[in-house]
């Protein structure tokens, strides 16, 4: 139920990345002219599309038959399964990816262990944990509704809670946009440690956020919030008299044979259903994790699909069979922070792109349209990687000829705990008013966002480290005279960005 990560915080935040302009002077940058084979070292570049073709239908690591691909679609193909082998090899991706361009599937495979502990590899029809992914069809249903006359998004909170504190000045579409400023009880760190495994009541649900003070006044600021979500989960079965699951079923899975798709992850009892891993000392996402229960994730996480299904999804919104096109004109307009009504509204590689990330315990998840060219691309994986963000956009340039780059190879240096406890700290990036907090952890730097999940810092200099869930992410330290951090400079393929200390 992460929306972001460290990294991507910035996303948005720089322009256009720079691997969608040219490659930077010792990488490896694929473009036009210069496209890679599929090999252990990832550095052959031939200079002729048919010996990459030709190299890679040899190699029986395409996904799609071939026959049913044109020689231009057969290239993308080979270039993105490159690119995803890449960061398979990594650590960085263990999953199942999708890739649909003018509405028609070009690679659909698995990639690393569907289960570390059988043996059992991924594939296709690999089922996942879609955590927030869950909001856009939340959101989608709640446009229905009001398509239907059963509410409005102008209802204000009150009319389903009465007495709700704040209640008649919060609105539906508060709680789709993230502008309601209810508390986000997913930040109630005691309850998701001990309590996020076990089922819940809707009022226990309510109880964690109700009575703390909102965030600001409504309409007036921008907060994720899960806590919007679960609520309006709860109105949806207030005005359709059924139970969530049952709605979404009803209006979304079954119009769509979304036949995949369900709610309660943790009690799955399916042979494709993925166990989550999150990293173990090593930084290898080997340690099995606890399924969080749908009843507490809900309408803002819970439900469970397959890439396929998401494709399914991606088809069903293109030909409006689920809302009209004025809904979903509505529903995909920015409001605030680059967030429609469940939808995150972005700009890549000069794409306007539509989508909503995911992460649950084990669990990380991205799903971006860019509906002007029909194009559709899921990542699903089942391990705690930080680099969807960055795979998805490099998947983007692939499938519009521009320049990108393969993950690199970083070489670590073991920096004393002295010369990293100078760095510690808390540091404010302004531009998304975001504290970032510097802690050691067993000799590491370790980066803790108050919007996002850990990221270990390791060292290529005694100053400048890269996060190890995102070798492309960069960031180093500025010192005052003492040796003592002042600034944390970010840097992501040319999307730069400062921090500076602050006091606590």
């Amino acid at each position: 139920m992460l929306r972001q990560a460290l990294f991507g915080v910035l996303m948005a935040l720089y322009g256009v990345p720079a691997f969608c302009q040219s490659g930077a002077d010792g990488d490896i940058a694929y473009s036009r002219s210069s496209l890679a084979t599929i090999t252990d070292s990832d550095t052959q570049l031939p200079d002729r599309a048919d010996a990459l073709l030709s190299a890679y239908f040899k190699s029986k690591r395409y996904s799609t038959a071939a026959d049913s691909l044109t020689k231009a679609e057969a290239l993308i193909q080979a270039k993105a399964d490159t690119l995803l082998s890449a960061y398979f090899k990594r650590n960085q991706f263990s999953g199942t990816a999708l890739v649909a361009l003018h509405g028609k599937v070009i690679l659909q495979k698995g990639y690393g262990w569907r289960n570390i502990e059988k043996k059992i590899p991924h594939d296709e029809n690999s089922i996942y944990h879609a955590a927030s992914i869950t909001k856009t069809f939340t959101a989608t249903l709640v446009m229905k509704l009001a398509e239907m006359q059963k509410l409005s998004l102008q209802d204000k909170l009150s009319r389903y809670y009465p007495g709700y504190p704040k209640g008649d000045s919060i609105t539906v579409a508060h709680l789709l946009s993230h502008t309601s400023g209810i508390f986000n009880y997913t930040n109630n760190g005691e309850f998701m440690q001990t309590r996020s495994t076990q089922p819940a009541t809707e009022a226990e649900i309510l109880a964690l956020f109700r009575d703390i003070p909102l965030d600001f006044p409504p309409g007036t600021g921008w907060n994720y919030s899960n806590s919007g979500y679960m609520l309006l989960g709860y109105i949806i079965q207030k005005v359709t008299g059924l139970s969530y699951e049952a709605a979404i079923r009803k209006y979304i899975f079954n119009p769509l044979q979304m036949q995949h798709s369900g709610f309660d992850f943790a009690h799955l009892q399916d042979a494709g259903k993925a166990s989550g891993y999150h990293e173990d000392s090593t930084g290898a996402y080997t340690q099995p994790v606890s399924s969080t229960d749908s009843t507490v994730s809900f309408a803002a996480g819970s439900i469970y699909t397959t890439a396929g299904d998401l494709f399914k999804w991606h088809q069903g919104l293109m030909r409006y069979a689920i809302v009209s096109p004025a809904g979903w004109q509505e529903i995909s307009t920015s409001r605030r922070n680059s967030y429609g009504y469940g939808w995150d509204i972005d700009s890549i590689c000069g794409k306007y792109t539509v989508g909503h990330s995911g992460g649950m315990q084990g669990f990380r998840t991205n799903f971006i349209r860019i509906p002007a060219d029909d194009i559709c691309i899921v990542l699903l994986s089942n391990t705690e990687t930080q680099a969807l963000h960055t795979l998805t956009e490099k998947l983007i340039a692939v499938l519009y000829d521009m320049p990108y780059q393969l993950p690199a190879t970083r070489t670590v240096i073991k920096l004393d705990t002295a010369a990293l406890k100078k760095y510690t700290g808390t540091y404010l990036l302004a531009e998304k008013d975001l504290r970032i907090h510097i802690v050691l952890e067993d000799g590491n730097l370790v980066a803790y966002p108050e919007r996002g999940p850990r990221s270990v810092l390791c060292a290529t200099s005694p100053s400048c480290f890269f996060l190890r869930e995102d070798m492309d992410f960069e960031t180093c330290f500025l010192t005052d005279a003492t040796g003592r951090g002042v600034k944390l400079t970010i840097d992501q393929h040319g999307r730069r960005g400062t921090a500076n200390r602050v006091e606590e």
